[in-house]
């Protein structure tokens, strides 16, 4: 039984360090950074980015990022990267913009710095891209060579973010314990290609007591935009402890129905870890774990603003045949869903998601 564990090589959070990027790009790379970025995360930061740059004597150019991590915006920035003639990418942005950043690093066999401004997902640690259609239906894995050089999280910025971001970053690594426990008793393969290691399930367990403990503390550090000794742990929860925890851990149904829920376009308003968080509820009831665990996530999720029924998601007529679709795609070939310890059906995943909105609303 071979078990791995999966970590960037560095990981470095602290306040002012977006605009200190040269140091962790100069070791890097000799020819530039090439730095991915929303629209708006460039409007916000792009010039302070460029500036500290200038300062350091090193070329940057800075590409804008089309909202979905598709395989056409991924083949796009390939050619605009190759036309720059730079040697290292710069992923700067929330989860989507940083896995487009990661695909592109991937194929042109460059070094990446990951930059979130956000602490919405575990996107930022992990050697993997979630591929969508355009239209943001979930379509793939990219299993990456390496994950990345570094991480830097600069504190300030995400305290900056609007604090559902902050929140939705708790919903997805609300799923990583209970995810990585079940695969751990199912001997599962994880994401990375080995079994769950007792280092990724302890850190995976670490992350959920952090968010029971400094949850609602963080929230409000974050709706006040200041930094506060919660907040910083929350903030290390949602990207290292969740991203280190799942890839090594594993994932199981709640990320599956998440997955399962982009087929219904009334979700799309729902962020990744909104949908995450209640895909837990509905993993919970699926592998009829104990009321108390149930409802204790229960209780969290509404204490911090996380969806807890199908109407909170943006589905506000459950018809069967919307149901079943989730479902359906929820269970497909290759989802993780099949890391579960318990019988996974689509009759048995609809009933999971029917009582996790019917105890939600309790």
């Amino acid at each position: 039984m071979e078990r791995r564990i999966y970590a960037p090589f560095k990981y470095i959070q602290g306040s002012g360090m977006i605009y200190r990027l040269p140091d962790y790009i100069k070791p890097l790379g000799k020819k530039g950074a090439f730095v991915i970025a929303s629209p708006g995360t460039i409007d916000r930061y792009g010039k302070g980015i460029a500036k500290s740059f200038e300062d350091a004597s090193f070329k940057v150019e800075i590409a804008p990022f089309n909202r979905e991590c598709s395989k056409k915006e991924i083949d796009s920035l390939i050619d605009k990267l190759k036309k720059a003639d730079l040697d290292v990418v710069l992923g700067v942005g929330g989860g989507k913009a940083i896995d487009t950043a990661k695909a592109v690093s991937h194929y042109a066999g460059m070094p990446i710095v990951i930059v979130p401004t956000i602490a919405s997902t575990d996107a930022p640690c992990s050697a993997l891209s979630v591929i969508y259609t355009e239209d943001g239906v979930f379509e793939s894995y990219l299993f990456l060579r390496d994950n990345p050089n570094a991480v830097i999280v600069d504190l300030d910025v995400i305290a900056a973010a609007p604090p559902r971001l902050l929140v939705s970053g708790m919903g997805d690594a609300l799923a990583t314990y209970f995810e990585a426990r079940a695969c751990n008793i199912a001997r599962a393969t994880a994401i990375n290609g080995g079994k769950p290691s007792r280092t990724a399930v302890a850190l995976a367990e670490l992350c959920f007591n952090i968010l029971m403990e400094d949850g609602l503390k963080g929230k409000i550090s974050a709706e006040n935009h200041v930094v506060s000794p919660a907040f910083e742990n929350i903030v290390e929860a949602n990207t290292f402890l969740s991203g280190v925890g799942f890839e090594s851990g594993g994932l199981a149904a709640a990320h599956a129905i998440h997955n399962g829920f982009t087929v219904l376009p009334e979700t799309h308003s729902a962020y990744h870890g909104e949908k995450v968080a209640f895909g837990t509820i509905a993993q919970l009831v699926l592998e009829d774990a104990s009321d108390e665990d149930i409802f204790e996530v229960i209780e969290f999720c509404k204490s911090v603003g996380l969806p807890t029924t199908l109407g909170d998601l943006g589905v506000k007529d459950p018809t069967p045949e919307k149901m079943r679709a989730v479902a359906e795609a929820s269970c497909a070939e290759g989802e993780t869903i099949h890391n579960m310890h318990v019988e996974v059906s689509v009759e048995k995943v609809m009933a999971a998601i029917c009582v996790a909105d019917r105890l939600g609303a309790m």
